[in-house]
């Protein structure tokens, strides 16, 4: 994996990004051929899929696709728009409402320091929350290919 050459105070933003995004790049170089995490669930009792559980490979492209937005910065909003239209609409529709729900709940008098905090802190939560996937993704492809130290 590869070694971090920046010093960041252990739950510093930038340490958290860092950290995403060796453990993304040590998931590319280990998973040689990716088709071999199709309907292969991430955990569970002896491997048993949960119905309607996203298998390796969907993690696989979706740890990569974050991380080409984590290094390049986001989308046009134009594209980024077309994009969620190019989903299933009900996806879509159920992004929007979940949109509106957060709208409703966060009251117009927030701060702007108290808004930061709470997008800096789920930010922080769900890039440690990747980082972890992209670890058990590559745990689990080194056990299936006999690779596992």
């Amino acid at each position: 994996m590869p070694v971090l050459t920046k010093r960041y105070p252990k739950n510093c933003l930038l340490a958290v990004v860092d950290r995403y995004l060796a453990v993304v790049c040590n998931m590319e170089q280990v998973v040689m051929i990716p088709s071999l995490l199709r309907d292969v669930q991430l955990g569970g009792h002896g491997g048993q899929a949960q119905m309607g559980a996203p298998d390796l490979y969907t993690y696989f492209t979706m740890l990569k696709t974050i991380r080409m937005d984590v290094e390049h910065g986001l989308l046009p909003r134009e594209e980024w728009q077309a994009k969620v239209v190019g989903r299933k609409a009900d996806e879509a529709g159920k992004e929007a409402a979940e949109i509106e729900e957060a709208k409703e709940e966060v009251p117009g008098e927030l701060d702007l320091e108290t808004q930061f905090h709470v997008h800096f802190s789920s930010l922080h939560r769900i890039l440690t929350h990747l980082t972890v996937k992209a670890q058990e993704v590559t745990r689990k492809y080194q056990e299936m290919t006999g690779q596992v130290l």
